[in-house]
């Protein structure tokens, strides 16, 4: 971290061992992202609950570049949160998991999800319930009734658009399951 770890207590006393707690979890917080110019963090006991104790919140604010961090671990009728430590454990592990999707934004890693494999209805044969589709990349993959989903399989006409799911089959490609493209929840 370039700038000093801040800790505040409020509503509470000081406590060398949270402290303490505290300043190893935001270390540790480095081996997300080593660019943290800041981190401030707040403990503070909610003294309106006089019936069952007090309850912690925690407040961790973090400063990365172009980007302010903020995660806060407010009780609410969560009971854990009797212990100040388990308050301040569940705000840096949040802090970590929003720390680690900021760090892999600006290394570029995005989750792209694969588009499935598309092609055409080219044979049918509804007596067996049975079909054939020529997917885009020139393979036959064959499908039976049971593969069609939010459609009904009488109703499908040679040429129709789908995507599918493809697995091996015991005589070569086969589609799990079938959506017909452009015509949802046509079943009945």
């Amino acid at each position: 971290m370039k700038l000093p770890l801040e800790i505040v207590f409020r509503n509470m006393d000081r406590s060398q061992t949270l402290e303490d707690m505290i300043r190893e979890k935001a270390d540790k917080l480095d081996r997300y992202f080593d660019r943290i110019m800041s981190c401030h963090v707040v403990v503070e006991a909610d003294h309106r609950r006089h019936h069952k104790g007090n309850l912690y919140n925690a407040r961790i604010d973090l400063t990365v570049p172009n980007r302010e961090l903020a995660v806060s671990r407010d009780p609410g009728n969560q009971y854990a949160h009797e212990d100040p430590y388990v308050a301040v454990r569940d705000a840096f592990d949040a802090m970590g998991k929003q720390l680690q999707a900021y760090a892999a934004k600006q290394r570029g890693e995005v989750k792209y999800h694969e588009t499935p494999p598309h092609g055409r209805i080219i044979e049918l044969a509804p007596a067996t319930g049975y079909g054939v589709i020529l997917a885009a990349d020139g393979r036959e993959v064959s499908f039976t009734r049971n593969s069609v989903v939010d459609y009904d399989f009488d109703k499908l006409e040679g040429g129709e658009s789908v995507r599918f799911v493809e697995v091996q089959g015991e005589e070569g490609p086969t589609a799990s399951t079938v959506h017909v493209e452009g015509k949802q929840h046509a079943v009945g």
